[in-house]
């Protein structure tokens, strides 16, 4: 295969974006943040849009896929891998996919899209997921000549739950000195996948990234804590976070090049713990209309920035710049073009760094 930059491998989706009343919510059980549903749950949801939401937005979605979308707008040579249904919105996917100049290897499945509906209700985001073909994709797919030609491999985190895929992946990358982009992806998938995402990142070359929350849910879970832990606001969860989280992390990477965890703050920048020291790098808050998508395109953006040679510190600069652009829009649905700036940016060596935090 020609060399590539980014092979991402993931649940293609197509996301949704709709704002719904609470009736709605309970006609089709949208009662959680995050869940799944049914198929024939979501193409009811589907028929009810074509009929009442004339307003609703479609876009390529799924962890691995945005990381795919943004980093080939970013101008990397990038691949991505997954399963889709022969439907239209399967379509849907390819051509987004196409039009932001990544090379697409998908499989074509018997079984309908992956869809995600991102409900907003009352200005809180509920998302209702119908992974659907994406859950077709298997390591029989994913061939070494695939992974020979990446300099680094993004893997969405919802793929966890396939453990022989991902340990295909792992092993087959690890053998060729690749490395490894992983994202947590969730809470919920960290509570259930932390043993094993700790078990990854001290065997095998890693990029771990995390949101507050999940490196919370992650921390707690490694030292069999069954409290849940609040706070009330998110300043104090990154005091928390370096005051007890980062001396954790520190020991998992001191003295090796790998793992590298990168925990997503939002508004407040990004942490990144490698070799044993911590790194924080602040931003400035925006009001977003939409926040899906906007740490997968951090991911991008920090991958992007490794991979042509920026230090971490200027990574997370340049990945925190890329997501403050997705902010502006539902999901990663940007006109093509709109990153041409920062796409400028990664060919110079000017990006500014901070400071390190500790040792």
């Amino acid at each position: 295969m020609e060399k590539t930059e980014l092979l991402c491998i993931g649940n293609p989706i197509v996301d949704v974006f709709i704002d719904i009343d609470s009736n709605f919510a309970l006609k089709y059980g949208i009662l959680e943040p995050v869940q799944h549903i049914e198929r024939e749950q979501a193409e009811s949801i589907l028929r009810e849009l074509s009929i009442n939401f004339s307003n609703a937005v479609k876009c390529s979605g799924g962890g691995a896929a945005n990381v795919a979308k943004i980093s080939a707008m970013l101008g990397m040579k990038t691949v991505f891998s997954g399963s889709i249904g022969q439907d239209d919105l399967g379509s849907i996917f390819e051509k987004e996919m196409t039009d932001a100049g990544v090379s697409i290897l998908l499989e074509k499945s018997n079984e309908k899209t992956g869809l995600c509906f991102a409900c907003s209700l009352n200005g809180e985001m509920r998302f209702a997921a119908s992974p659907g073909a994406a859950l077709e994709l298997t390591e029989a797919n994913i061939s070494i000549d695939m992974i020979k030609s990446a300099e680094v491999i993004v893997l969405d985190g919802y793929v966890l739950d396939r453990r022989s895929l991902v340990q295909h992946i792992l092993l087959k990358a690890s053998k060729q000195g690749i490395p490894v982009a992983l994202d947590a992806a969730s809470v919920f998938q960290v509570k259930r996948k932390a043993e094993e995402i700790l078990t990854y990142s001290r065997n095998f070359p890693l990029f771990l990234f995390m949101n507050a929350d999940e490196a919370i849910a992650f921390y707690d879970t490694i030292r069999k804590n069954n409290d849940e832990v609040l706070f009330p606001s998110e300043k104090e969860k990154e005091s928390f976070i370096l005051r007890d989280v980062c001396p954790m992390l520190k020991i998992i990477t001191d003295g090796e090049l790998f793992p590298i965890i990168i925990i997503k703050l939002g508004g407040r920048g990004a942490i990144i713990i490698a070799g044993g020291n911590v790194y924080h790098e602040e931003t400035f808050t925006v009001i977003p209309r939409d926040a899906t998508g906007a740490g997968d395109a951090f991911c991008a953006a920090f991958i992007s920035a490794w991979i042509r040679g920026k230090s971490l510190s200027e990574c997370a600069v340049f990945g925190n710049k890329t997501a403050r652009e997705i902010l502006k829009v539902p999901g990663t649905n940007i006109k093509i073009g709109k990153l041409k700036n920062l796409a400028k940016a990664l060919r110079k060596t000017d990006i500014k760094a901070g400071q390190k935090v500790s040792e």
